[in-house]
């Protein structure tokens, strides 16, 4: 006979969650903060010291690493993975935060689907093409798309 399969969910008690925010769980869920209006979905995880600003969309099997602040009014799309880890002096951190890196995302920024975001700033109002991978800051609203992400230009 077959087992069911269980879903554990982990929502700490030091998550502080401004109103009206709703979460779909399982999602995993400890130390961050998540701002008012906001919409976590199922199997986020979101870890300590993120900070996650009014009206954002954090849709499902996103990864939000430490040292990450989201501005107000984003939208993070399905399977987006934020590193803080660049793999400086030729391999990974093995847990020293001290060669880990923070991301800054501005107010009104839109995050494709499966995107990656490497330890940068963007700027407010820039749209992240699905699947991009954002290797730079982005300083200049606008839309970036591919590997690593390009401002699209007008033809």
């Amino acid at each position: 006979m077959n087992k069911p399969l269980l879903f554990n969910s982990l929502i700490r008690e030091d998550v502080l969650f401004g109103a009206n925010v709703k979460v779909v769980q399982p999602v995993n869920l400890y130390g961050c903060s998540i701002g008012d209006n906001s919409f976590i979905g199922p199997f986020v995880e979101i870890q300590k010291d993120v900070v996650i600003g009014d009206q954002c969309k954090i849709q499902s099997h996103t990864f939000i690493c430490e040292l990450v602040t989201i501005g107000n009014n984003c939208f993070v799309g399905h399977g987006v993975m934020f590193i803080n880890d660049l793999f400086e002096n030729g391999g990974p951190a093995m847990g020293d935060k001290s060669k880990w890196r923070s991301t800054s995302i501005g107010n009104h920024v839109s995050i494709g689907s499966n995107a990656t975001i490497l330890p940068v700033t963007i700027c407010d109002n820039v749209v992240i093409g699905a699947g991009a991978v954002v290797t730079k800051n982005i300083t200049e609203s606008g839309t970036y798309i591919g590997n690593p992400a390009k401002r699209l230009t007008a033809k």
